[in-house]
């Protein structure tokens, strides 16, 4: 297995940016995909964002094309999400997730996830 870290969640306004980071245990982080979603309040986990192994990869929800980025440096177990031009609708509880080798598009397809950081935009 692989534990998982969210951070750097906060309270922004809108138009603002926010960069989350995920640190992940263990020596074998380079054999996971990853990936990001969120979950608002009453509302489905949703797919935000997705990497592949070597970070060579990379998929989006329409939602956060152009504004967001996601990354993984497999020297230092870590995966991070840079969020630009943040709305209010990008509201929501943000977790990461971790799946051995494939990387997937849906919530049922990770096996490990973190705990999840909240973001907060204002209007």
């Amino acid at each position: 297995q692989v534990q998982l870290v969210e951070s750097g969640g906060g309270l922004v306004q809108a138009g603002d940016s926010l960069r989350l980071s995920c640190a992940a245990s263990g020596r074998t982080f380079r054999n996971y995909a990853m990936g990001w979603f969120r979950q608002a309040p009453g509302k489905e986990r949703e797919f935000v964002a997705a990497i592949s192994r070597s970070g060579g990869n990379t998929h989006y929800a329409d939602s956060v094309k152009g504004r967001f980025t996601i990354s993984r440096d497999n020297a230092k177990n870590t995966m991070s999400l840079q969020m630009n031009s943040l709305k209010p609708e990008d509201t929501a509880v943000y977790y990461c997730a971790a799946n051995y080798i494939v990387m997937e598009f849906t919530a049922a397809g990770y096996a490990y996830w973190g705990q999840g950081t909240q973001v907060t935009v204002s209007s």
